[in-house]
């Protein structure tokens, strides 16, 4: 860098000049150092899978509450699990945004029901949905399963209805969901991950 002589004076004026406001007390308050409390502070840390897709990235899932019993934890801060063996702590952006899936106002958080003809949704308890799951699929199963082909050979299939499954689950949640589907005579099946 080429300084001339003339800026080199304008520099070591400037610098006597700041120095001497110091000195004669014009310099700002001494900076007071503080301590800023680590944010995951005191949060339980729950591990979990992220729901978006089928790849099953790992999450890290912080919540604060009193620590009083049957007390809902708030969910504060969510990040990828860095000891997951699928992400290693990576996420997606969908992944990234999950703290606003959580806390979103348009989230379902109960069963609603919308009855045939109607436009509006009604809301239902839990056991009436599965109730009403279960009282569907046995009604459909009977009136539309196949034993046998017009040859006579055994099938046990049931067309009419289907199940999509969820691929972020673990091995043994798709090997029960895989029997019990099959074992209704359910042919069409899919995964999550061919969507």
């Amino acid at each position: 860098m080429n300084v001339t002589r003339r800026q080199f004076f304008k520099l070591g004026g400037a610098g006597l000049a700041s120095s001497s406001l110091a000195m004669m007390g014009f310099a700002p308050e001494p900076a007071e150092a503080s301590i800023r409390q680590f944010k995951l502070t005191h949060a339980k840390e729950t591990r979990n899978t992220c729901t978006y897709c089928s790849v099953g990235c790992g999450i890290l899932i912080y919540s604060k509450g009193d620590g009083s019993k049957n007390v809902e934890q708030n969910v504060f801060h969510i990040e990828g699990d860095p000891d997951h063996p699928v992400s290693r702590g990576s996420l997606c952006p969908k992944g990234a945004g999950l703290l606003d899936f959580v806390h979103s106002k348009g989230r379902l958080e109960y069963p609603q029901v919308r009855e045939a003809g109607s436009s509006e949704w009604t809301r239902i308890s839990w056991d009436e949905a599965l109730n009403r799951i279960a009282r569907h699929m046995k009604d459909d199963r009977d009136a539309n399963f196949v034993q046998r082909t017009a040859q006579g050979e055994t099938v046990n299939h049931w067309t009419t209805t289907g199940f999509l499954a969820a691929s972020g689950s673990s091995n043994e949640a798709g090997y029960i969901t895989h029997k019990v589907v099959r074992n209704l005579g359910m042919v069409a099946f899919d995964n999550q991950a061919r969507v």
